[in-house]
């Protein structure tokens, strides 16, 4: 049986798109990707959604549009709940199955299988198998295709560990070159740093200026543990946690000269989560922390304008 699966290049693909490719084309499918992004799909999800909609949502839904015009026979929109005990995705993961069926006509089948693994992971099994027992009815197909999943996300982690962002290895670029004698860390969530367009190549251009940057997810998860070890109480987002921790980590051991905080415009976690991280930086210790704030009207000149400065900022305080 030949089909196509279409996934969103948006969201979640940024974190575990090596695990869902593998699953797929272990059943036989083909892995159809949405463009990447441009003005006109970004449009195209703000002309969908409803006013309060978050941007990577909007966004998300223009990938999906884009996804349609490439007449792909399903398109991968998991229901993600949670990945780890005690904590949970936002919101909008939970319900992004009905969004998209809200906000988009004459769609191709969606596959909604719901991912919990906190709480239900004999569930989340279940639901998988009964995905995989759609498309390949061979004994031991399910197996073989999560056995690839975890196997291609594992290897896609360790990638991230030794320095190279999301994009990098998902576009197989080649690891950076060191460089400059300045270490920045930018903290946010994986879909809006590497998504080359709604981040105006925040990354690229910070490392043009001399930086040496680190991300979230470069870090093992020993240094969010530890990180989050001094906090009165944890955050229950996934990803808010893991920045909590990163941030946290990064300030007590003294390991950066600056931090650039990069939330989306209209995102409740983000606002808390960045103001949090404010706070423990200017209480503790004077690293200087600068927060962008990106939407669909950001426009590259002041983005550009504001990391030089920035950047040239950290390189004063570093001469005296």
């Amino acid at each position: 049986m030949s089909f196509s699966v279409g996934i969103p290049r948006a969201l979640l693909y940024y974190y575990y798109f090596p695990a869902w490719q593998a699953f797929f084309q272990t059943l036989g499918a083909e892995i159809v990707l949405s463009d990447e992004t441009t003005k006109h799909i970004l449009d195209q999800g703000v002309r969908a959604a409803v006013e309060e909609t978050c941007l990577p949502v909007k966004l998300f839904l223009g990938h999906v549009a884009n996804l349609c015009e490439k007449n792909v026979d399903f398109i991968f929109i998991p229901r993600v709940v949670s990945v780890e005990r005690k904590k949970y995705l936002c919101p909008k993961f939970l319900g992004l199955p009905e969004i998209v069926r809200h906000c988009l006509p004459n769609l191709p089948e969606i596959l909604t299988p719901e991912i919990n693994w906190g709480q239900r992971e004999g569930k989340t099994l279940a639901e998988l198998k009964k995905l995989a027992a759609r498309f390949c009815h061979e004994p031991g197909s399910f197996h073989r295709a999560l056995q690839a999943a975890l196997t291609a996300q594992k290897l896609y982690e360790a990638k991230l560990r030794q320095g190279l962002t999301p994009q990098e290895v998902l576009h197989n670029e080649k690891a950076p070159l060191p460089a400059g004698n300045i270490r920045v860390a930018v903290l946010g969530h994986a879909y809006n740093l590497n998504d080359s367009f709604l981040s105006l190549n925040l990354l690229k251009k910070l490392r043009a200026l001399g930086a040496e940057v680190i991300t979230a997810e470069m870090l093992p998860a020993q240094a969010i543990a530890k990180g989050v070890k001094s906090l009165v109480k944890e955050s229950f987002w996934t990803f808010g946690h893991q920045l909590l921790g990163v941030g946290n980590y990064l300030l007590r051991e003294n390991k950066i000269a600056g931090l650039v905080l990069v939330a989306s415009f209209g995102c409740g976690p983000d606002s808390l989560i960045c103001e949090l991280i404010e706070r423990f930086y200017k209480r503790q210790r004077n690293v200087p922390v600068l927060l962008l704030t990106l939407d669909e009207h950001t426009g590259e000149a002041g983005i550009i304008t504001r990391l030089e400065a920035f950047v040239d900022m950290l390189y004063w305080r570093k001469a005296r």
